[in-house]
């Protein structure tokens, strides 16, 4: 793709998720993703309904009378998305691929962030970490890894969620939210979920395309592995064939809602024939009402 061409489309991309993030996701997105750090404001005498564990025993002896600490909630947030840029987001038989529904969904998340004023970094993994944008705030910041998001080329192909995980725990020492937005084909994560998840806010967006979850009947079909290039040739007519291909699917998708519930993190699955506005307002509604 030459510059005309990425500039072009970073713009079309721009314009889009802006305006969603302006417009529907921006109250939304303040109010499920608050800052949790809580910094120390003021001083104040006890009323009726305060909790008693923000009074503070120095001031009320002193003065003989109950007075509590105010506390101001630290707006400010560090988000960070982990980004799978693994062979298997190439795939999309529906709108579009994986990968361009990954594109927007980060911008859209990005935009959100720096209009609540939160800085925003992105790790780029396959089966390796591929690249790590530090976070910083600003437009241009979030032009750049938008222009990074379509012009990226992994180096490997294959997919490991733990790796991402491993990695950004390491470099991120503050807490913030992340993002992880993959399909989570990949071999055994939770582990290094829970840990994750511990120190920092995680909420995974599974992406998925209908048919790798359920073949339709087209006969003798090819089916290529895009992570290790493998070809195998698949009788779709054959209904035990389709019906072993979405039971394997629903085993798959179960497991992983187990871990995601396990390991206490948010989640939503958005398709490639489907909007990601609604998954999204739902889960950033469920996490607002949790709060």
């Amino acid at each position: 793709m030459d510059t005309k061409d990425l500039l072009k489309k970073v713009r079309k991309i721009e314009i889009k998720t802006r305006g969603l993030s302006n417009h529907l996701f921006s109250g939304e997105y303040h109010s499920a993703f608050k800052g949790r750090g809580m910094a120390f404001s003021e001083v104040r005498e006890y009323q009726i309904g305060d909790e008693i564990r923000t009074i503070d025993w120095n001031v009320t002896a002193r003065f003989n009378h109950p007075y509590v600490k105010v506390f101001d909630e630290e707006r400010e947030l560090t988000v960070m998305v982990l980004m799978d840029v693994s062979g298997s987001e190439n795939f999309g038989t529906q709108n579009q691929q994986k990968q361009d529904l990954a594109t927007e969904l980060c911008a859209v998340l990005a935009f959100s962030a720096i209009q609540n004023n939160d800085k925003v970094g992105v790790i780029f993994f396959s089966d390796k970490i591929e690249k790590f944008i530090p976070p910083k705030k600003g437009r241009s910041h979030i032009l750049m890894i938008i222009r990074e998001l379509i012009a990226f080329q992994p180096e490997n192909k294959g997919t490991n969620v733990a790796e991402a995980l491993k990695y950004f725990t390491s470099v991120i020492k503050k807490k913030c939210t992340a993002f992880v937005i993959s399909d989570f084909i990949t071999p055994e994560f939770e582990n290094e979920l829970k840990i994750a998840n511990k120190k920092h806010d995680i909420i995974a967006l599974k992406l998925y395309d209908k048919h790798e979850e359920e073949f339709p009947n087209l006969g003798l079909i090819p089916v290529k592995d895009e992570e290790s290039g493998h070809i195998m040739w698949v009788n779709t007519g054959d209904k035990a064939v389709r019906d072993a291909f979405k039971w394997d699917a629903v085993k798959r998708n179960a497991a992983l809602q187990d871990a995601f519930r396990r390991s206490g993190v948010d989640y939503t699955t958005i398709g490639t024939h489907e909007s990601y506005v609604k998954p999204l307002m739902t889960l950033f509604k469920k996490r607002e009402g949790r709060r």
